[in-house]
């Protein structure tokens, strides 16, 4: 039987390949460039991975396809940003919180592993360097679309821009002393998801020694 992850990740992506189809039927076109938009940054990211031979496991992959889901298709198309106050900010923290992880992640792999290349409180700020970066990047795809689109992505403008920002800080920050504390052999909640990502790349990672309290 598929693991779990991965019969999210493929039911979200049949998911909107189904609404796309069906708003090409109804000729609503604003919904099918939605959910195709959407379908096809499901796809992305496992493409470019495997452009520079990373590979990430299904449990990162479906965690993009939920965020896509619910950022691009449930808040726009089902208006979930108006009807739920909180979607907004969980999204933008828990985005923040993976990218950090993952940022965390390549910029170690830089080092292939070598945690006295550079400390791990340096590898966390530049991680959360990293993940802020994507949070700025994401709010001027917000500014494009209601630009270009009509949307309202941004809905009260700075405030709401503010507000993102300010979440994603504290998302990142929280995935930075995660990645900080990991090297130290310390999980705080995340060990599982460093684990997977370094072992299905651990090439990658050969510099990388033994967790406290682990067996390699």
């Amino acid at each position: 039987m598929p693991a779990p992850s991965l019969l999210v990740l493929n039911g979200i992506r049949l998911f909107l390949a189904v609404e796309t189809l069906i708003a090409l039927v109804r000729g609503t076109w604003l919904a099918v460039f939605v959910a195709l938009s959407a379908l096809v940054l499901t796809t992305l990211p496992q493409l470019l991975a495997n452009r520079v031979r990373l590979f990430l496991p299904n449990s990162f992959l479906a965690a993009i396809a939920l965020f896509v889901l619910a950022t691009i298709y449930l808040g726009e198309m089902r208006d979930f940003y108006n009807r739920l106050w909180w979607w907004d900010l969980v999204l933008h923290g828990t985005s923040a919180i993976g990218f950090g992880i993952l940022g965390f992640l390549l910029i170690l792999m830089l080092f292939e592993g070598d945690r006295y290349a550079a400390p791990p409180w340096a590898i966390g700020v530049l991680s959360f360097c990293a993940a802020m970066t994507v949070g700025a990047l994401w709010e001027i795809f917000e500014y494009a679309m209601d630009q270009l689109f009509g949307l309202n992505m941004q809905k009260s403008g700075l405030d709401d821009t503010m507000s993102d920002l300010v979440v994603d800080a504290v998302g990142a920050g929280l995935a930075a002393l995660a990645g900080a504390a990991y090297l130290k052999g310390r999980s705080l909640g995340f060990g599982v998801a460093f684990d997977s990502f370094i072992d299905v790349n651990r090439p990658r990672f050969r510099k990388l020694l033994p967790r406290r309290g682990t067996r390699k």
